[in-house]
């Protein structure tokens, strides 16, 4: 009987406990709910003293003056509403769309910066790997999102760029159907060659190319993969005709690099850099505009001294978007974000240990940079043209 009633006084103690701990959750909450109202309440009272002051101004109220007066106070209440939006952003974890498989160069980066988001914000960014198709899977999920920031796509140059320069049909517009948020890395590429590749230079390379017509070979990963385009790209600027050999992957193309069975492959820094170091490859130049701090040695294309070269560019990229719609105060905020973190020179290490450098910029610079990009990929896809 004891043990009985020690169970019942157990019982009850717990209950208020229980009780206790609920009332003070709630007396918290609501003491939340109190500070984000008188937040709105001040906001507002500002604003409206403000929009006072500007009709006081008009000595003569004229018939459009309720219309400017509607226009004001709806760009208040946007205001307002925008701040606040902003303010409990993310209210939930939020899925980042990845359209390669775990374990690759895209997936590891995006994991390294959504675990800094998710400490920065307080809700953890969860990767979603979503690869096929050409990362078209991954990209229908971003678009057909509800636009509330809280599911975003880590996308890359070639699902962004490449694949709508190329004329597929695809069930989006990427340049109307994402908002875009920041360019996050990009991977400078390497041109690498034979150790027995005469060659040493690109200005050596374009020479020699141009001697021998149809006669120099590159490999590639396939057709329309970005490093086909570069070399494509060099072809173009260059005014030559290196021959393309497309591989299905890396591996077998980087094989017959090493043995000599084609002359020279465009590909990224950590895959290129081992076999550069032990002089089984000889790197001549980065595709990037400037020298990568991964290897500041080699010279980047445009310093070759080749007229056409100039303006060379070819490097690889990923990006944070959004579905369309989504609030700029949402897109401001992560901008905002991925821009603070990406200074870290922790981060900045770790990124590249993977060939990445970081290149935050605005949501407008992203924007205007990616239409440039597809811009680019369709003048060379169309001049070489290559069929996807």
């Amino acid at each position: 009987m004891a043990t009985f009633d020690r169970k019942i006084i157990s019982g009850h103690n717990k209950l208020r406990a229980f009780k206790k701990n609920s009332n003070a959750y709630l007396i918290k909450t609501l003491s939340y709910i109190t500070h984000i109202v008188d937040w709105l309440i001040c906001t507002t009272v500002i604003l409206m003293g403000i929009l006072k002051k500007m009709v006081s101004l008009n000595v003569r109220l004229t018939d459009s003056m309720p219309i400017l007066n509607r226009v004001i106070y709806g760009t208040c209440l946007l205001l307002i509403f925008g701040a606040a939006i902003s303010q409990n952003y993310p209210s939930k974890s939020v899925r980042v769309i990845v359209h390669y498989p775990p374990g690759g160069p895209t997936d590891i980066v995006a994991r390294t910066v959504s675990q800094k988001l998710s400490h920065a914000l307080g809700h953890p960014f969860i990767i979603d790997n979503r690869p096929g198709a050409s990362g078209i899977i991954g990209l229908e999920i971003v678009v057909r999102a509800v636009p509330d920031g809280h599911t975003l796509l880590f996308g890359t140059s070639g699902s962004l760029s490449i694949n709508p320069a190329s004329g597929a049909v695809l069930p989006y517009n990427v340049l109307k159907d994402f908002a875009p948020i920041s360019l996050v890395v990009i991977n400078p590429q390497i041109l690498a060659v034979h150790s027995a590749f005469p060659p040493n230079s690109v200005k050596e390379l374009i020479a020699y190319a141009k001697a021998r017509p149809g006669q120099i070979n590159y490999a590639s990963v396939g057709v329309g993969s970005p490093n086909h385009l570069g070399a494509e790209m060099l072809n173009a600027l260059g005014g030559v005709k290196l021959v393309h050999i497309p591989y299905k992957g890396t591996a077998p193309a980087l094989t017959d690099l090493l043995s000599g069975q084609v002359s020279l492959m465009l590909n990224s820094m950590p895959t290129v850099i081992p076999y550069v170091k032990s002089a089984r490859l000889k790197g001549i130049a980065v595709g990037s505009a400037k020298r990568s701090a991964a290897m500041p040695d080699i010279p980047t294309v445009a310093e070759s001294g080749v007229a056409g070269l100039a303006g060379f560019e070819y490097v690889t990229w990923y990006a944070m978007l959004a579905p369309a719609n989504t609030p700029k105060a949402i897109i401001n905020k992560l901008n905002a974000q991925i821009n603070r973190l990406l200074k870290d020179p922790e981060l900045a290490q770790s990124l590249a240990v993977q060939g990445s450098e970081p290149a935050p910029n605005s949501p407008e610079q992203m924007g205007r940079y990616l239409q440039e990009d597809q811009q680019r990929w369709r003048k060379i896809i169309k001049g070489a043209n290559i069929q996807f």
